[in-house]
């Protein structure tokens, strides 16, 4: 069974009686549902108000053009009999570049009956009986008037488009797990809002963290907070600072950033900092390491930002030394583009710490990722982390190197509610200026099980971790959201 499209046009068709709105209810929030009964109590006096019908459907019509205009979902909740209405409904969903769907709501005659007769006002026998009638007939017409879906009621479940196929992936994840690891990626800090204080709202982050089933905390390695995820006078916190304090908290946790700048630090810094944390955290660090891009972050501190070649060029320095540094000895080290003295950087790493290249270039960024580094980070869009992968592995190959030894890791950035309602009251708070239908594709909108889903659809694709920052992150109880989906890839 085809699953309903999330947005679309989705018109009911069936007899009174045969349980629309209570199918409605069940899968579509209240203001999705666009119902000719309802509108009826609104411009007449009630729902039975017959003489109110004419105005009931026109301010029907209206609100359902509105909806699919701004790309919402509209349930169409009436009888669905007449054909001229639903090929009218048909046309303002091509208009809008919708889908739409036919739902039969094709309940047995007698239960209609029955259920019409125990109603305070059932509509008159003869009526219901002309509908039960004109049912047989409608089925054949809606399979030759151009619906995208026409399906029936009983196991039509709607399933959000941005991710099609998450509900049979997430029903395969249950059947057949397999194994992805979670790490909560901090961009946002609202301990403002903690009357204790940063440090007591970082510590109850970390554990929420562990008590969720993930596998570390990332950090971003910004100077200034990034306007993709708050204004410029919010806190930012100097991560390798942030991750020393981390590191005594939560002793199961990997640590690290995604992704520093090699901009901000001297490589042999880096690589001194980076062990230190290591050695702390009994040899849990990561290190995420990209080339950088915001010049104005660079300027504020005064910092030097040369062009991207330039930068990159760097970034493969910048990996060399960390290698040279942490290698076993204090010698000297001569590289293809790094030549030290002395390796003397003590305390060593307490495990090899993976260097996991931020960036998704596909001219230099995936070459330097598939030479140099333990892994890359690409975006979670399916579409664009296919073409990137194509790329990264290719570059792999042609430097000897099996793609498979590479760790994939995303950044993803999801709306997880509670249910859908949850999920668009996050939307309708995070969007801004954003149109809701966009701000949640953009950012997955769904319930833990459609995320399971896409996150088993990453795992096919040979993903190892996903780095999940959270954009209404407010305190410790946002981070158990995540719970349910980190434990089915546990």
């Amino acid at each position: 069974m085809a699953p309903l499209p999330d947005p679309a046009l989705v018109v009911l068709i069936g007899p009174s009686g045969s349980g629309k709105s209570v199918w409605a209810a069940e899968h579509y929030r209240p203001h999705e549902v666009v119902s000719s009964d309802r509108l009826r109590a609104v411009v007449g006096s009630g729902e039975h108000d017959l003489d109110a019908s004419a105005d009931a459907f026109a301010l029907l019509d209206h609100i359902v053009a509105a909806r699919l205009r701004r790309g919402l979902t509209a349930v169409v909740d009436t009888l669905g009999l007449d054909s001229a209405r639903r090929r009218g409904y048909l046309e303002l969903a091509r208009s809008s570049g919708m889908p739409a769907a036919a739902v039969l709501v094709d309940t047995d005659p007698a239960e209609c009956r029955r259920r019409n007769r125990a109603r305070d006002q059932g509509v008159p026998a003869a009526v219901l009986e002309g509908q039960l009638r004109r049912m047989r007939t409608v089925v054949e017409e809606i399979r030759g008037e151009g619906w995208d879906l026409v399906t029936t009621a009983g196991p039509a479940r709607p399933e959000a488009s941005h991710t099609p196929g998450a509900r049979a992936a997430a029903s395969e994840q249950r059947r057949r797990p397999v194994q992805m690891g979670l790490v909560l990626q901090l961009s946002r800090f609202a301990w403002d809002e903690d009357p204790e204080g940063p440090a007591h709202w970082l510590a109850e982050v970390a554990r929420a963290a562990a008590e969720a089933g993930l596998q570390g905390i990332a950090l971003m390695d910004h100077l200034i907070q990034i306007p993709q995820v708050g204004r410029a006078w919010e806190p930012i916190p100097e991560p390798w600072v942030t991750l020393g304090m981390l590191a005594g908290l939560e002793p199961g946790l990997r640590l690290g950033t995604l992704v520093t700048p090699v901009t901000f630090r001297a490589p042999g810094i880096l690589a001194k900092t980076a062990a230190t944390l290591d050695a702390l955290s009994g040899g849990r660090s990561f290190c995420g390491i990209g080339a950088g891009w915001w010049a104005r972050e660079h300027a504020a501190f005064g910092l030097p930002f040369p062009p991207a070649a330039t930068r990159l060029d760097e970034l493969e320095r910048a990996i060399e030394t960390l290698r040279a540094l942490w290698q076993p000895g204090t010698k000297e080290y001569r590289g293809s583009r790094v030549s030290l003295p002395e390796t003397t950087c003590y305390p060593r790493p307490a495990a090899p710490i993976p260097v996991i290249v931020g960036g998704s270039g596909e001219k230099r960024t995936l070459d330097i990722a598939a030479r140099l580094g333990d892994g890359c980070n690409l975006p979670a869009d399916l579409a664009t982390l296919d073409r990137k992968l194509a790329i990264f592995r290719g570059y792999c190959r042609a430097a000897g190197r099996d793609p498979a030894q590479a760790e994939i890791t995303v950044l993803d950035i999801p709306v997880i509610g509670r249910d859908r309602e949850d999920a668009a009251s996050i939307v309708e708070k995070l969007r801004g200026r954003t149109t809701a239908a966009a701000f949640a594709r953009s950012h997955h909108a769904g319930t833990a099980d459609d995320h399971i889903g896409r996150y088993r659809l990453l795992a096919d694709r040979g993903v190892q971790t996903v780095f999940v920052a959270l954009p209404d992150l407010a305190g410790p109880e946002d981070v158990l959201r995540l719970a349910p989906v980190a434990a089915a890839f546990a």
